[in-house]
């Protein structure tokens, strides 16, 4: 007979509530009674999406518990384990591989039923899937280990990708798991190759990824501090401390011990203490963060060298523009009736060109969220799209031919630098001679020359400025001058398949921008303007009502004080400053706001005015300081100095606010230079260039 239960009989939700409390409150015990007291023991259903008891005890991480639980279950159970799924399809399997503490747990799951390993849930992924998302890869490992033990080679593979094609591979680098990626790489190098449902393979994915390479957020003084020092450097610096122990004879041996233990104890507290701070400051996302920027590059390093996606290229001799006559006029009465014939010819071929292969692809192929950046792209290009200089260094170190990749839309890798700005990538290429001469001269499917790109929008993830938009669009100007040095003349009026120059584009698309500056720099110069008056009315004022006021005879009665001096030359450079400065906005307001002026002319006007400011806004103070040390010297009562301090707090702040706008301007002074050595750069040597290492460590090369 069968001994009477402890248990009173309870309902299904009663038993449920029990059970889920008990897990709530990590409850050994107390989970153990009830899964024995449980029809179906830890395979009991108690979460409302058919998780089990032992779904829930692996999810919460609860080793010991979830040993135990495997341990209850029979060996001769009425359905297999592989039937046992939440709603999202995840077997215990599933739930064991997102912890690596639960090796154990997944080990006796799979002495019991083995087909565990090869189950998937609704999404096609397998428990080895589940475990390369989460990064998790000491239970990896031990997965990988028992798939490899599959002589069947197709269901073998199987358990590497998902439904949607995704790998292990893929979604590593997705997860940012590079350690666990470089793993697969070693272990699975038939990988490096697959391509997923999106037409993407590995180094693709990482290719679009540039905060695996650098730091993309603005971080403070002391979060680079950190990011850059070692955490032992930290450690020293904490608990540095000037110890002078003297060396006694004849200390007894148990107070030498208490002072040891005293001193252990000490040492402790202090590593404490520094743990403490260091999870204050983040330090582990830091040091997390460092880790994946070090990383990173050393699993592209091995993904490239299986890469060859840029050998497949487009013809360049095809769908060039067409020249404009270089005599302008040359007095015939057909010349200007034959360009015009030529630009009719070429819009139409431009027509069909567009019919037959671009608006096809365009619309089929897949692009990344809320970039433009072309999915399908060689990671040569995706890289340069999203400015990962060092991406870009490696696959042009192991293929320096590369560089030549023309991709389906007739463009190479300095279109893609300038559509998307990036002048880091643009100066790389540019600097050799023998790399730069054909590709400077190419054109697209389009007719567009390197020029022309300039003239389109920028495209791509665009950096958050306050500046204003003349700095953009004086930014743009600049990039327009500095590509316009660097071709041939002879394409600076290059016609397009749209008939367009790139003077023409430029000014078709950057319109808006053009007007959006006009009065930005209007709305700018009027309120600037209005601070310079109330700056020159209070300079203007302060010579009237000197301190300590005058004599009968109209004579100041601290005269004879240095300070006075001071407060004297201080103001009226202030006031000539600030009058000049007004005149220097005025000269901006009637100034007609062409496009061109916004290159040079209107940014130095802005520039120089706003140094006037600055400068008198700077002799204030000095006259203010050099008022108060006037007043405290004559023990003036300190109610007036507490006003005239609160008067100045406007001013102060209004430094602190432009500062940065004049920051960004100042660099308007040096655009000239820079532009003379771009058009006429100094003598550089054939054989130098950043992508050779040879010679960064010091190696000569022999020119044969």
């Amino acid at each position: 007979m069968a001994a009477a239960s402890p248990f009173p009989s309870m309902s299904d939700h009663g038993l449920n509530r029990l059970l889920f409390n008990a897990l709530k409150n990590k409850n050994t015990d107390e989970v153990i009674q009830f899964c024995q007291r449980a029809p179906d023991g830890p395979l009991h259903i108690t979460g409302i999406h058919k998780d089990t008891v032992l779904h829930l005890a692996c999810y919460s991480k609860q080793k010991d518990l979830a040993v135990k639980l495997v341990r209850l279950l029979p060996n001769n159970l009425n359905r297999p384990l592989t039937e046992f799924k939440n709603d999202v399809g995840n077997t215990l399997l599933h739930e064991t591989a997102t912890t690596n503490n639960m090796r154990e747990v997944a080990t006796l799951l799979l002495a019991k039923e083995p087909k565990l390993l090869a189950a998937k849930n609704a999404q096609g992924e397998t428990p080895l899937f589940r475990a390369a998302r989460f990064g998790k890869i000491r239970l990896f490992k031990l997965l990988a280990n028992e798939v490899d033990k599959d002589n069947d080679e197709e269901r073998r593979k199987d358990q590497f990708h998902s439904e949607d094609k995704t790998s292990i591979l893929h979604i590593a680098i997705i997860a940012e798991h590079f350690d666990l990626a470089m793993l697969i790489v070693e272990k699975y190098p038939e990988l490096i190759g697959m391509k997923d449902g999106n037409g993407m393979t590995a180094l693709q994915h990482l290719a679009c990824n540039p905060s695996a390479f650098e730091v993309t957020t603005e971080y403070g003084l002391f979060k680079i501090l950190i990011y850059y020092w070692k955490e032992r450097d930290f450690f020293i610096f904490v608990t540095a401390k000037k110890s002078h122990k003297k060396v006694v004879s004849g200390i007894p041996d148990k107070k030498r011990t208490m002072e040891e233990d005293s001193d252990t104890k000490r040492k402790k507290d202090t590593k404490r203490y520094v743990k403490w701070l260091l999870n204050l400051l983040k330090w582990k996302d830091l040091k997390r963060e460092k880790y994946k920027h070090t990383s990173a590059p050393e699993l592209a390093k091995e993904l490239i060298k299986k890469d060859t996606s840029w050998e497949p290229t487009e013809n360049t001799a095809l769908n060039k523009g067409k020249k404009s006559d270089p005599d302008g006029s040359s007095g015939l009465f057909l010349s200007g009736l034959l360009l015009k014939t030529e630009r009719e010819r070429l819009c139409i071929t431009s027509k069909n060109l567009d019919e037959k292969q671009g608006q096809s692809r365009d619309d089929t192929k897949p692009q990344t969220t809320m970039t433009g950046i072309r999915r399908d792209e060689t990671p040569l290009f995706l890289a340069t799209s999203w400015r990962i200089k060092k991406l870009v260094e490696e696959i042009l170190y192991n293929y320096p031919q590369a560089v030549e990749h023309v991709n389906k839309k007739g463009r190479n890798i300095l279109h893609i630098a300038i559509q998307y700005r990036h002048l880091e990538i643009f100066e790389m290429v540019t600097e050799s001679d023998m790399l730069s001469r054909r590709l400077l001269r190419a054109t697209d499917a389009k007719g567009n020359s390197l020029l022309h790109m300039v003239g389109k929008n920028r495209k791509g993830p665009k950096r958050e400025t306050s500046e204003g938009p003349a700095l953009d669009l004086q930014d743009q100007l600049a990039w327009f001058e500095r590509v316009k040095g660097a071709v041939k003349s002879d394409f600076v009026q290059l016609f397009n398949h749209k008939n367009q120059t790139a003077d023409d584009l430029f000014t078709k698309n950057y319109s808006k921008l053009h007007e959006e500056s006009r009065k930005w720099l209007e709305e700018t110069s009027k309120n600037c303007t209005i601070v310079a008056v109330l700056i020159a009315t209070v300079a203007f004022t302060a010579a009237y009502t000197v301190p300590g006021g005058n004599e009968t005879s109209g004579m100041p009665v601290l005269i004879s004080q240095p300070f006075f001096v001071v407060f004297t030359l201080a103001d009226v450079i202030s006031l000539t400053l600030a009058l000049t400065s007004v005149v220097s906005f005025l000269s901006i307001l009637t100034s007609p706001f062409r496009l061109q002026d916004f290159r040079y002319s209107l940014p130095r006007k802005l520039t120089l005015a706003l140094t006037f400011l600055f400068l008198s806004v700077l002799m204030m103070m000095v006259a203010f300081a050099a008022t108060i040390i006037l007043m405290i010297h004559t023990k003036q009562s300190w109610t007036e100095i507490a006003l005239s301090s609160a008067a100045f707090v406007p001013v102060l702040f209004f430094v602190y606010f432009y500062s940065p706008l004049y920051a960004k301007l100042s660099k308007a002074w040096f655009y000239l230079s820079k532009g003379v050595k771009i058009i006429y750069p100094g003598r550089k040597n054939p054989n130098q260039h950043p992508l050779d290492r040879s010679q960064r460590s010091g190696c000569q090369i022999t020119e044969v």
